[in-house]
């Protein structure tokens, strides 16, 4: 039976990488995100990947499975149940949709940015982790993975990133909650903090971010496909094993002692 993997904000970045090795390993995986054309991209992607591992037609390869794209606002309730109740099954949940803010600091921070990152990071997560949830519980056999994409702002904040920080803090609680309700059915859930991974989110690095010390420093990056064997590592491990956290992130960022 092929296996069907969920990754949001698989459009671009983290996600499309995530998507490719879910894809490359043989699952069925759904990409979403707010920009068809973006998701469009992944799935080409891994089509053409698919035909260079050697594939005929149909678009898998040598063991790769298919992706497709479905448009979806993670923070809207209603869409999420929507299209997870379009699934016949669903074995791995790829929380990875997020967004953040322009960097203020606490007194300048707009209420309608705060409740943007918090509805986007946490609220969506939420949504499509009950969702997936729901449907690990019906399905035969049932069980499955929610992994959940953490931060190293989890544990420790950056500067003028409260909003962030915040909702990061809060996948943390989600990730336990969920760990804990699943254990009598076979589903696990995982939070993996990255620390710049090199995407065009983390661009800036290069170029130098405020510490906080107050100095501007280029920060090191790592190649986001590291990121995306670990996924594939753990969505293949049997719901047996639990893996609650995983830290992976660029040697000698300032992590360990910050601040």
């Amino acid at each position: 039976m092929t296996q069907v993997a969920v990754v949001t904000g698989g459009g671009s970045g983290l996600g499309r990488e995530m998507a490719l090795a879910l894809a490359a390993a043989g699952y069925r995986v759904w990409v979403t995100g707010r920009t068809r054309e973006k998701l469009e991209e992944t799935a080409a992607a891994a089509a053409s990947s698919a035909a260079a591992a050697g594939s005929g037609e149909g678009g898998g390869g040598a063991g790769w499975g298919v992706v497709e794209g479905a448009v979806l606002d993670v923070t809207d309730g209603g869409a999420v149940r929507g299209f997870f109740g379009g699934l016949d099954r669903i074995d791995v949940l790829v929380n990875n949709a997020g967004t953040g803010s322009p960097a203020a600091g606490v007194q300048d921070v707009r209420e309608e940015d705060w409740r943007r990152v918090v509805d986007t990071n946490l609220t969506g997560s939420f949504l499509c982790a009950q969702a997936a949830f729901d449907l690990m519980l019906r399905q035969d056999p049932k069980g499955g993975r929610i992994i959940n994409n953490g931060s190293i702002s989890a544990h420790v904040p950056r500067p003028q990133g409260i909003a962030y920080t915040a909702s990061k803090h809060a996948i943390s609680g989600l990730t336990k909650g969920l760990e804990l309700e699943g254990r009598a059915h076979g589903i696990t859930a995982c939070q993996i903090d990255i620390g710049n991974a090199a995407t065009a989110m983390t661009r800036r690095m290069e170029q130098g971010v405020l510490q906080p010390d107050g100095s501007i420093a280029v920060e090191p990056t790592f190649d986001p496909k590291i990121v995306a064997d670990f996924v594939v590592r753990i969505a293949q491990l049997p719901t047996t094993v639990a893996v609650p956290t995983l830290t992976v992130m660029a040697a000698g960022m300032p992590y360990v002692g910050r601040g």
